[in-house]
C-alpha cells in the first residue's frame, strides 16, 4: 500500500501528493523542538517543526538555522526531503549542508540513526546525505539535527539597477569575489520586479526615469556581527557596482528592505496570479548564467512564449515564469530549457525537487546509468516500492 510523508504540503513540485488507495503520514502534530544546544550549536527537532516555529525558538538564545527558502509555515521535514534551499544559500548552502543527522523510518518499520551533533565524519556511507533530498522515496524522517549559527546583529540591503540582464548575470561572480560575502544575491528582471513591487504596493523611491532604463536588478543584502565592518562592506559595495555599470544605487531603509525581500520571496505566487502557466527552477554554474539566460531567451522566441525571471543569481539558481497556454508548446519549451541548462552543466532543479511535476523531464534527459543506479538504491531501502511511488522515479 502507497505511503505518502507529507509536512505543510507547501512544495512546489507534488511531492507530497499522495496516490490514490494510498495512506498519508501527517507530520502537522509531531513538532517539537527537542533540543537547543548552545554548546554544539545544533538544534533537535521533529519532521512537523515549522521554519518559523525554529526561527523563535533559536532566536532566543542568539542564534539562527540559516536556510530560507521563502516559505516559514514550510515544515524542517519537508526541507529535508526536498533539499530546500532559498536566498541564503549564497552565503549558507543548502537543507544539506545543516543536517548532521537524522532519526528516520524505513519502510520495513526499522528505525536507523545517522550522524550526530558532530563536526565531521567519516565513518561508513553517509545515509543522512543519501536520504536529504530523496523525496520521501527512502525513508520517512522522524527527526533531525540541524547546525545552527551565531545571529548576527547588523544588515543592510542595496539594491542596484542595471541597464540589462546580462550586465546583472556578470556582475554576479565579482561580487561573489569581492569578500564582502553576501547573506542574499538576487536578480530580478524589470518585468518581475514591476510585478512583485506593484502586487505588494511597494514604492522603494526609485525615480521614473531610473525605472524606464533598468531591464534588471541586483538585490544584496549583507550582514555583520559589527556596525563598522557592515558601513565598509556597504561602501566598497557601492564602488564595485558603480564600476559594473549600474544606473544608480539604494540602500534601502529597514522596512522596505524586509518588504521588497518577502516580495522577492512571494515571486512565485505573484507568476502565478500573473497567468504564468509554469514555473521552473533550474541550476546552472554561476558564471554560466548569462549564456543560460540569452539560451532562455532565443527558445522562448523560437516559441512564441513569454519567459520572465529572478533568481538567486549568487549560486546559478534560474527561477523562470513560462507563459505559453498550448500545453504541446509548453512541453517542448520546457525541454529545450531543460536541455540548454544541461548542456552548460547544470541540472533541472536547484531546490523545488523533481516530485511530480518534472519528473518525465528528469527520467527523459538524466543518464540512464545514473536512473539505473537510483533504481537500486530505491530498491535497497523499499524493495516493495510503497514509498512515495509515483514521485521522482516511479511510475
Amino acid at each position: 500500500m502507497p505511503v505518502t510523508a507529507r509536512g505543510s504540503a507547501t512544495g512546489l513540485s507534488g511531492a507530497c501528493e499522495p496516490s490514490a488507495g494510498g495512506i498519508v503520514v501527517s507530520f502537522e502534530r509531531m513538532n517539537s523542538v527537542l533540543e537547543i544546544d548552545t554548546g554544539n550549536h545544533v538544534a533537535i527537532v521533529q519532521p512537523g517543526v515549522t521554519l518559523a516555529d525554529l526561527d523563535l525558538r533559536t532566536a532566543e538564545v542568539g542564534l539562527t538555522y540559516p536556510v530560507s527558502p521563502g516559505e516559514l509555515s514550510a515544515s524542517l521535514g519537508g526541507n529535508v526531503a526536498t533539499n530546500a534551499g532559498g536566498m541564503r544559500a549564497v552565503r549558507y548552502g543548502v537543507t544539506r549542508n545543516q543536517v548532521l543527522g537524522l532519526e528516520a523510518v524505513l519502510p520495513s518499520g526499522e528505525v536507523i540513526r545517522t550522524g550526530g551533533k558532530l563536526a565531521k565524519a567519516s565513518t561508513g556511507y553517509d545515509l543522512t546525505q543519501l536520504i536529504i533530498g530523496s523525496e520521501g522515496t527512502l525513508a520517512v524522517v522522524t527527526e533531525a539535527t540541524l547546525r545552527l549559527y551565531p545571529r548576527p546583529p547588523h544588515q543592510a540591503t542595496v539594491l542596484a539597477p542595471f541597464h540589462t540582464v546580462d550586465e546583472v548575470a556578470r556582475a554576479v561572480p565579482k561580487v561573489v569575489n569581492s569578500g564582502v560575502a553576501p547573506l542574499i544575491l538576487e536578480y530580478l528582471d524589470g518585468f518581475t520586479m514591476a510585478a512583485i513591487t506593484h502586487s505588494q504596493d511597494l514604492d522603494l523611491g526609485i525615480p521614473a526615469q531610473v525605472k524606464e532604463k533598468a531591464q534588471a536588478y541586483l538585490l544584496v543584502m549583507l550582514e555583520s556581527g559589527h556596525a563598522q565592518r557592515l558601513d565598509e562592506d556597504i561602501e566598497q559595495l557601492g564602488n564595485l557596482l558603480t564600476e559594473l555599470g549600474s544606473i544608480d544605487l539604494y540602500v534601502l531603509p529597514g522596512p522596505s528592505a524586509r518588504r521588497l525581500v518577502e516580495a522577492r520571496e512571494k515571486a512565485f505566487w505573484t507568476s502565478k496570479a500573473a497567468g504564468a502557466h509554469d514555473i521552473v527552477d533550474t541550476v546552472v554554474p554561476r558564471a554560466a548564467i548569462p549564456e543560460f539566460l540569452s539560451a532562455a531567451a532565443d527558445i522562448a522566441k523560437r516559441h512564441s512564449s513569454l519567459v520572465f525571471g529572478c533568481g538567486h543569481a549568487g549560486d546559478g539558481n534560474v527561477h523562470l515564469a513560462v507563459f505559453q497556454a498550448d500545453e504541446a508548446v509548453r512541453s517542448a519549451l520546457l525541454r529545450e530549457l531543460f536541455e540548454a541548462c544541461m548542456k552548460l552543466g547544470g541540472l533541472i532543479s536547484g531546490e523545488h525537487g523533481i516530485g511530480r511535476s518534472k519528473k518525465s523531464y528528469f527520467l527523459q534527459l538524466t543518464d540512464p546509468a545514473t536512473i539505473e543506479l537510483m533504481r537500486r538504491v530505491k530498491t535497497a531501502f523499499d524493495p516493495d516500492g510503497i514509498l512515495n511511488p509515483g514521485v521522482l522515479l516511479g511510475s
